[in-house]
């Protein structure tokens, strides 16, 4: 699982719709930092035990597209967009019932990995839902997957516990959240760069014909059936139309803000008693501990 972000970096007056949704075409789109984490956990499966595939799936309008090409682009083998309008402006819930459908869809599976938490609602809720509404055991807080037992059907990851860490065993099929302070995902690999640099979504290919527009290289999508990245809508999944999108949300958004601090703001101190003494004694009355 992997998300196409916006970057919270950028956040502007007009990165809030009207209606409470993420205006993403105001703001520049990136892949979620911590998905590129669980991403790097899954090729060194992959690498580990031969004839294991990765399979990116990510929801979003046409242009997240381009997270299963960077995925691609690093060792993973085929990828789905789910994109339809009835998606739009989902929250967790809605989003892992959607994810949670589409994965049914696609068919068997032995680890469904992804980062602990988008960077566009830092709520580490979508891992948990969708391991829920699979009826599957779930790793959170993931650091390193350290052994898959085939026989067994067993894995052995290390996780991240407040004051240190742990390891576990677990059953799978199984859904595991990785940290972003897991490995960092490799490189792109310049050979798979080329192989997939053409590859279009449904959408994609559609936005470069609107009007007459001509689709460079149309011969390849026909001789070369990979560079047609495969899109899933809400009725292919068999998705229930009243738990997508608004509709199944029932989590909205007041306001999207970016706070910027001032010099005027900060207030430097030193290391001494009174110092100290008098930091906490303003944390207490305004509330921030206490």
């Amino acid at each position: 699982m992997a998300k196409q972000v916006p970057d919270t970096r950028n956040v502007g007056k007009d990165a809030m719709k009207e209606d409470g949704t993420i205006n993403r075409a105001a703001l520049p789109a990136i892949f979620n930092p911590e998905d590129l984490n669980a991403l790097e956990q899954a090729l060194r499966l992959k690498d580990q035990f031969p004839g294991t595939t990765v399979t990116m799936l990510t929801m979003g309008p046409g242009r997240a597209a381009e997270i299963i090409r960077e995925g691609l682009y690093r060792g993973a083998d085929e990828g789905y967009l789910l994109t339809d309008r009835a998606f739009a402006g989902a929250d967790t819930l809605a989003t892992s019932y959607a994810i949670a459908t589409a994965i049914r869809k696609i068919g068997p599976f032995d680890l469904i990995i992804g980062g602990r938490q988008a960077i566009d609602g830092d709520t580490a809720q979508v891992g948990p839902q969708v391991a829920e509404k699979l009826g599957l055991p779930q790793v959170t807080y993931a650091e390193e997957i350290l052994n898959l037992d085939e026989n067994a059907r067993k894995v052995t990851i290390e996780r991240h516990i407040d004051g240190g860490v742990e390891t576990v065993e677990a059953p799978y099929p199984l859904v595991v959240t990785v940290n972003g302070s897991a490995a960092p995902c490799r490189p792109r690999n310049a050979k798979l760069v080329q192989k997939y640099k053409r590859a279009l979504g449904v959408q994609e290919k559609a936005a470069i014909t609107k009007d007459g527009g001509v689709l460079p290289y149309a011969d390849l999508y026909e001789t070369r059936p990979y560079l047609n990245l495969r899109e899933l809508s809400a009725a292919d999944v068999d998705a229930d139309f009243s738990q997508c999108g608004l509709a199944g949300s029932p989590t909205k958004v007041k306001a999207v803000i970016s706070i910027s601090f001032q010099t005027k703001d900060s207030k430097r101190m030193t290391g001494s008693d009174n110092d100290v003494e008098g930091l906490v004694v303003e944390l207490l009355s305004n509330h921030t501990i206490g």
